[in-house]
């Protein structure tokens, strides 16, 4: 084999990294150029050369690396950084943002367009971090409130129906679908607030009541003193402001247990049955608006369908569906801090150990004359991979600490543990 003509400099490689590295350089040797623009990443990268010849010995032996496999090298690190903080943060946040609008991304993962990179001076969503406020947990349970009537902020509509004598079954689902079709209410004839909503949408209904006559009979309503529910008949005593709500066979014998009253709201003798689509009262409607309700109302929610997109084009299948549209670009490099700077320069090292591994691998001695070098390629290359393992790892490890279930049991911890403190402080005695 023939032996390699080295330069006069240096006795064992043609190439060797440099003390310093020169940040006009940088731009010129980065394999992608996402940072080149920032020339506190120049300088970084520049200083990333002497940090480097230092730690793997320039001093004594030849590095066999250029300044471009280290500017290449800082770069990659910023990069990692910046995806492995980026993964953490969707997954932290991925909850909270479905549905809002993406962006679009160049060939370097920067955003194109978008509402939400309009600026990279600490605005960018990817420095925003949503506050465990009152309202986020609101948020949570917006679901559940509306489901069991407690608030939330899913809109609850009303419709109403005609009875007609003798008939028991009600077709709720054609009700409100004529209704929204035709925007006109099929009791009362008024326009509706759910005009053109429904499609093919589901509706559940969440109560259905009806409304006592504007005259006042004895023993019927608070304004008669008894405050019971009698049998509706000719006789007795209604308040115009009493609304009955029917209420199904199983829920008045939950009543017998446990029962609940109100002045506003009444328990009809009246019941039904709802199964799917259609109501079915008890019992039979006779002679509608003389001895028995002439109209019956009904409240429902409009449950849209996952896949739909709002009018505003905002949510949706056009928004954030998964962790791949979160609008996060590449970690500004201004807003890395020392904790961030000193993750990259290690990480930068172990890729550049890494690199002149490879390098020393290609050949396992080296000949001198009357000797030969071993190289310790294998080595480095092990090594390299193991330090890049654990400084992922370590990140990784820090930021599953800061999600927000972390922060939460750590506040929770603390509250409890003052809590205990304040209960060993003996209370002061006042002296007036």
């Amino acid at each position: 084999m023939a032996i390699p003509t080295l330069s006069p400099s240096s006795e064992v490689s043609a190439v060797a990294l440099p003390r310093t590295g020169t940040p006009s350089d940088v731009s010129l040797q980065t394999p992608i150029g996402v940072y080149d623009a920032s020339t506190d990443f120049l300088s970084g990268a520049a200083d990333q050369i002497n940090y480097t010849y230092q730690k793997l010995g320039g001093d004594v032996l030849d590095i066999e690396l250029t300044t471009g496999s280290v500017y290449a090298a800082y770069e990659e690190a910023v990069l990692e950084y910046s995806y492995i903080v980026n993964m953490h943060q969707s997954k932290n946040v991925l909850s909270d943002i479905l549905g809002m609008t993406t962006g679009t991304f160049d060939q370097d993962g920067e955003l194109k367009a978008g509402t939400l990179s309009s600026s990279l001076n600490g605005t960018h969503v990817a420095l925003k971090y949503p506050k465990v406020t009152l309202a986020l947990n609101q948020k949570y349970g917006d679901g559940y409130s509306t489901q069991v009537g407690l608030g939330g902020t899913t809109t609850i509509y009303s419709a109403s129906f005609k009875a007609v004598n003798k008939q028991q079954d009600y077709n709720l689902g054609r009700i409100v679908l004529s209704a929204s079709n035709n925007n006109l209410d099929e009791a009362t004839g008024d326009p509706v607030p759910y005009s053109g909503l429904v499609g093919s949408n589901r509706v559940i209904v969440t109560r259905v009541y009806y409304k006592s006559p504007h005259a006042m009979w004895r023993f019927y309503g608070y304004y008669g003193g008894l405050n019971t529910v009698g049998n509706l008949a000719n006789y007795g005593q209604y308040a115009d402001d009493s609304t009955f709500q029917l209420v199904p066979v199983w829920q008045n014998k939950a009543q017998a247990m446990e029962f609940e009253d109100a002045i506003y709201t009444r328990n009809s003798h009246y019941s039904y049955e709802l199964d799917n689509n259609n109501l079915r009262i008890y019992p039979q409607p006779v002679n509608p608006g003389d001895v028995t309700p002439n109209y019956y109302h009904f409240d429902f929610r409009i449950v849209e369908d996952a896949w739909s997109t709002s009018g505003s084009g905002s949510a949706g299948i056009d928004g954030i569906n998964n962790m791949n549209t979160v609008p996060f670009a590449n970690i500004p490099y201004i807003n890395i801090n020392s904790i961030g700077k000193q993750w990259i320069r290690r990480f930068a090292l172990a890729l550049s150990k890494e690199t002149l591994g490879q390098i020393r691998s290609k050949f396992a001695t080296v000949p001198i004359p009357g000797e030969s070098v071993t190289l310790n390629g294998p080595a480095l290359i092990s090594e390299a991979r193991e330090e890049q393992s654990t400084l992922r790892e370590e990140l990784k490890d820090v930021l599953d600490q800061l999600t927000y279930q972390a922060l939460t049991a750590k506040d929770s911890e603390i509250s409890d543990n003052v809590s205990n403190l304040n209960q060993k402080i003996p209370a002061g005695v006042f002296v007036g």
